[in-house]
């Protein structure tokens, strides 16, 4: 929940000529709803992909204070991120409803990025496989095989998201490699296409780091993200 319009067309004035050049690097930000419309004229012909951080499954309905995944695919916004940590923690965002939303995404032809994650006592209990597994499980079961791919998973340790912690390299690697497994329980094909995403505190500082690792695609961002800056030397780095 960070900048107004006229702060976020400051952003991506600042940010688009950081990012212009450089090749073989999708690049996405996720803003809130007031601010989609002026990002996806801003952003414009450019290689920055405008995405919402939330959206409901319906494409319409007595859901006062929801945005439905029609609205968004009518603003011109190309992805939506479903099931961030936060609006699980915060919100009660549960699997079961994003069981629902991930396929609502697909059919409105935006590109989803399902989060997963363990919390500090799940990791400390030995739990992360088992919460990623029912994670990974849930939001992905209205999706048919072939259809796999067209879903980015970011993996999110909650215990490592505003806390200035990061997962050391090969705990990254371990959790991230294990979500891919389970996409490929469901199709060996997709677990190889697929992208998975790390997201925790990632920082231009460690960015090159964790992005070498064999099984992560990409970054989702946080509060590194807020500079253009920074958010453009992870970019780089990627």
């Amino acid at each position: 929940m960070y900048k107004t319009e006229s702060e976020a067309e400051d952003y991506i004035q600042a940010l688009l000529p950081l990012v212009s050049s450089v090749e073989n690097v999708e690049v996405a930000i996720c803003v809130p709803f007031t601010d989609l419309r002026a990002m996806v004229d801003s952003a414009r012909g450019s290689r920055v992909e405008v995405y919402a951080q939330n959206m409901h499954h319906e494409p319409e309905g007595a859901y006062t204070g929801e945005i439905s995944p029609v609205m968004l695919s009518d603003v011109g916004v190309q992805g939506v991120v479903l099931g961030h940590s936060e609006r699980r923690a915060c919100f009660g965002e549960t699997d079961r409803a994003l069981a629902l939303k991930v396929p609502a995404a697909l059919a409105a032809g935006l590109r989803p990025i399902l989060c997963v994650g363990e919390t500090e006592e799940e990791r400390d209990g030995d739990e992360t496989q088992r919460k990623l597994r029912q994670q990974v499980r849930d939001g992905l079961a209205g999706i048919a095989d072939e259809r796999l791919t067209e879903v980015t998973i970011a993996y999110e340790p909650i215990w490592a998201i505003g806390t200035g912690r990061v997962a050391s390299p090969e705990q990254a690697q371990e959790a991230v490699a294990f979500v891919r497994a389970l996409v490929g329980d469901r199709d060996r094909q997709a677990a190889e296409r697929v992208r998975i995403l790390y997201g925790g505190s990632v920082k231009p500082e460690n960015a090159a780091e964790l992005l070498a690792l064999p099984d992560i695609d990409g970054a989702l961002v946080g509060g590194a993200s807020l500079e253009a800056d920074s958010f453009a030397q992870i970019v780089t780095a990627a």
